[in-house]
């Protein structure tokens, strides 16, 4: 059966004309083409240049209003708790780069919480005396073992979660203060 249907195809196939002719002559329109100037490969270049130079001026003006507009009085609070020098159990302390870091988020503490809810205030202490308590500790069991590489790393990790917190914290206040959709 597929060889009748392939050979009524066949035949169908031979029947169509081997060649068709265009209904219009189409060669005034390719000569036409031929003939026209083309344009240049510089007008887009230069149409993007010009876009490229008006993004980077309306960026940077708006850069310069947000940047200007939030010039606001700048307070300097000086701290009021004073703390011990942090150490690894007796026989070791850490840099005065963490101090110094420590010393200005610590400063900063209260301005900022100040801007919180007395509920987030209340879980930002929380949270500071629970590392207080985890450095304290750890630190006393330094002392017994000072050698401790494990008890060593876990005072690091401790510093380094207190400062993320302070940090943190500012910039809760940041965030909640450039807010302007509400």
């Amino acid at each position: 059966m597929t060889e009748l249907n392939d050979d009524k195809l066949a035949a169908a196939a031979r029947r169509l004309p081997t060649e068709i002719s265009p209904e219009r002559d189409l060669w005034p329109g390719i000569a036409e083409a031929v003939r026209a100037p083309r344009r240049t490969r510089w007008t887009p270049m230069f149409a993007q240049a010009a876009a490229i130079v008006l993004l980077i001026g309306a960026s940077s003006a708006v850069t310069y209003v947000a940047v200007s507009g939030r010039q606001g009085p700048v307070t300097q609070v000086a701290p009021n708790l004073i703390f011990e020098q942090t150490s690894f159990g007796s026989r070791y302390n850490v840099g005065s780069g963490f101090q110094d870091a420590r010393d200005e988020l610590v400063a900063q503490l209260d301005v900022e919480l100040a801007r919180l809810s007395p509920q987030t205030r209340a879980e930002i202490a929380t949270n500071l005396d629970v590392l207080h308590e985890a450095i304290f500790d750890i630190d006393e069991a330094l002392e017994r073992d000072p050698d401790n590489l494990m008890l060593q790393a876990k005072l690091v990790n401790a510093y380094r979660e207190e400062l993320s917190v302070l940090r943190r914290v500012g910039g809760l206040t940041r965030n909640v203060m450039m807010r302007n959709d509400i």
